[in-house]
């Protein structure tokens, strides 16, 4: 390994033991709740000494009831890998989920070949798989990895996330035609950099003749369409202040009868909506909001669609079974990348959607439990995620962050009330799984990742267009600088994978090999190496050869020829531009993939559990690895470890 930094990733493996029978008096029963990007670190996030201070009452009765530590997760520190990580007891070598998008050879690197979020790319079983049977039960509410659907005893799947299957609509903004703004945002404007957009941007044109009485003044009408659906929205001036300016938008499918009228910050009521997904109409929901709107004609505008379908529940039914019992579902607040961090006004679009996705999510536990009665439920909520990694916080709460002088002491202390409101939202869904499982369940709180403060953006692409490994073009449709595969010999792909070869990244990508091949390795690596910020500091913390990436504990198979790791502040990003800059001050405030493993607490993330044959009120003598919980689990509920598991037994927090 070429690297900046020494020390092992992790502690050693300890081999798992456990029964191998299920023993009479074992809890049959498990609620897991895994809340995404739930930062918890005994210096900031110490959400242990915020319980017994009486601000997490329901996670503060769950560790009485139970054990609780700090866990570390696995590089890199982030969604689809850690949680394949929780959920199989395993490392990425033996789940194979190295990242979210992973190339494989044979392929070609312009998109991925292999998803994470995907079940099909697990190899080898989940959690609920193991423990499913035909006399227990198993619902999965909102779970990466979960889809396609692999429950074969008559259990619940409701909506995997991203893996590829169902009707899976992510939410709109609309925003005025512009096209710097366009170029600016370029890939980051589809969801995760590939897919659907996620911004939007719209030409205004004259208005149409709609019902009467529109506003003291129509100003512009504005055809808004995403997934099939169509409909206009009317800017007029409704005050009649002598300012020539739009202050309300109008909304209708039907120009006759306009559904809403809404001032900035304002949302409409959910109306019927049917989209389109591959030829098949979807009935679904939408909801509109006005971000923001300018003097200038500027409009931002939300579109929020209902993330329940037919197409993303098994069975078909639980769709329509929980939307009218908890409502249309706001799964979690903005998408990858961050959309909401523009503008000033973003800010309340975000908490006010945060707010909703964590009371559907609350109000779901009491519905599932209701209607299906599951032995086993495993639960996730990515808000969090969202929040801790979005621009409006980690910067003004987190000392370790360049932006953190920029706040007074009274802006820092509203940021962490939000913060804290959001915790005290997961304490409340805490709450609602203890309730609604019983006392003889295992009653589970963990999360994926948590996250650190980003000072920096590091184009590396940009660096290696710099260095001339890389050659660029421009985006018709975007005007944003793309790869040039045919001609580009070097490039970064998220999160920490760089793919070389000496005759062209084009076409069908197999790795290379030979004497030209390993000098231009070389030659990248030490560029890497050396690469300082404007402070002369390093950004890059480790250069891994794909041959290493088992000290990462990652597959060789579904890596990049090189693998870079970061210092902490700093984070890779896939941008290119025509200006070739590497570091920039991004909008985001938070990150977490790719950190050096051990380089940085911010990272870490809750382990509480509670149950039959677990200790009252133990605290864990050190932090454990988040390969060492379902085993731990497994063994708690008298069910055999399999063989394949990485992880080992926490015989200290057992009866």
């Amino acid at each position: 390994m070429l690297t900046a930094c020494g020390g092992a990733p992790d502690s050693p493996t300890t081999p798992p033991s456990a029964p191998e029978v299920v023993d009479e008096g074992k809890p049959e029963k498990l609620h897991w709740y895994i809340p995404d990007g739930m930062r918890a670190d005994p210096e900031l996030f110490d959400i242990f000494a915020w319980a017994e201070e009486g601000r997490l009452p329901h996670i503060h009765a769950l560790m009485q009831r139970g054990a609780y530590g700090f866990s570390v997760p696995t590089f890199p520190s982030h969604t689809p890998t850690n949680f394949a990580t929780l959920l199989t007891g395993a490392y990425p070598t033996t789940h194979g989920v190295a990242d979210g998008p992973m190339r494989v050879a044979g392929h070609a690197l312009a998109r991925p070949s292999v998803a994470g979020f995907s079940s099909t790319a697990r190899k080898v079983p989940a959690v609920w798989s193991l423990l499913e049977k035909p006399d227990r039960s198993v619902l999965l509410l909102s779970v990466p990895g979960s889809t396609p659907p692999e429950l074969q005893h008559g259990g619940t799947t409701v909506r995997g996330r991203w893996g590829g299957w169902g009707a899976d609509f992510a939410s709109v903004i609309f925003e005025t035609a512009s096209p710097a703004r366009q170029a600016a945002l370029g890939v980051n404007a589809r969801l995760f950099m590939l897919a659907e957009e996620l911004t939007r941007f719209v030409a205004p044109e004259s208005p149409q003749e709609w019902a009467a009485d529109m506003g003291v003044s129509p100003a512009a009408e504005l055809p808004l369409s995403a997934y099939g659906f169509s409909l206009n929205a009317l800017l007029v001036d409704n005050i009649d202040d002598g300012i020539d300016r739009a202050d309300h938008v109008v909304f209708a499918t039907d120009r006759g009868a306009p559904f809403a009228t809404l001032a900035p910050g304002e949302w409409s009521d959910w109306v019927p909506a049917t989209l389109q997904w591959k030829g098949t109409p979807v009935d679904t929901h939408v909801r509109l909001h006005v971000i923001a709107l300018g003097d200038d004609g500027f409009f931002r505008l939300r579109m929020q669609i209902d993330a329940l379908n037919r197409f993303v529940t098994e069975p078909p039914s639980v769709a329509a079974e929980l939307q009218a019992k908890v409502g249309p579902m706001v799964d979690y607040v903005d998408s990858f990348p961050a959309q909401l961090i523009q503008v000033p006004e973003d800010q309340a679009t975000f908490l006010a959607e945060a707010r909703q996705s964590m009371i559907w999510h609350r109000d779901a536990v009491d519905a599932v439990y209701e209607a299906h009665h599951p032995d086993v439920m495993v639960h996730t909520t990515y808000t969090p995620n969202q929040m801790l990694t979005s621009r409006w916080w980690m910067g003004a709460i987190d000392p370790q962050s360049v932006r953190y002088g920029d706040y007074t002491e009274a802006e820092r202390e509203a940021r962490w009330a939000e913060v804290r409101a959001l915790y005290l939202q997961i304490d409340e869904i805490v709450g609602k799984a203890v309730d609604n499982a019983g006392p003889d369940a295992l009653v589970v709180l963990s999360s994926d990742h948590g996250a650190a403060p980003q000072n920096q953006a590091v184009q590396l692409n940009n660096l290696f267009a710099e260095r001339g490994w890389l050659s660029m073009t421009t985006d018709p449709s975007s005007g944003a600088q793309v790869v040039d595969w045919d001609n580009s010999q070097v490039v970064f792909l998220n999160m920490y994978s760089v793919f070389v070869h000496p005759d062209g990244l084009g076409g069908t990508w197999t790795r290379a090999s030979g004497p030209a091949y390993e000098v231009l390795r070389d030659e990248v690596s030490a560029a890497l190496l050396g690469l300082r910020d404007g402070d002369n500091k390093p950004a890059v913390a480790g250069v891994r050869r794909w041959e290493e990436a088992g000290s990462l504990h990652l597959p060789e198979d579904r890596v990049g020829d090189l693998l870079v790791s970061n210092h902490p502040g700093y984070g890779w990003s896939e941008t290119i531009t025509a200006d070739h800059t590497v570091f920039v001050q991004p909008k985001v405030a938070g990150y977490k993939q790719s950190l050096e493993p051990g380089s940085s607490k911010a990272v870490w993330t809750p382990f509480i559990v509670a149950g039959p044959g677990v200790k009252a009120g133990h605290k864990l003598s050190a932090p454990i690895r988040h390969i060492d919980q379902l085993p731990t689990l497994l063994t708690l509920m008298g069910e055999p470890v399999p063989a394949h598991m990485d992880g080992r037994v926490l015989t200290e927090l057992i009866e």
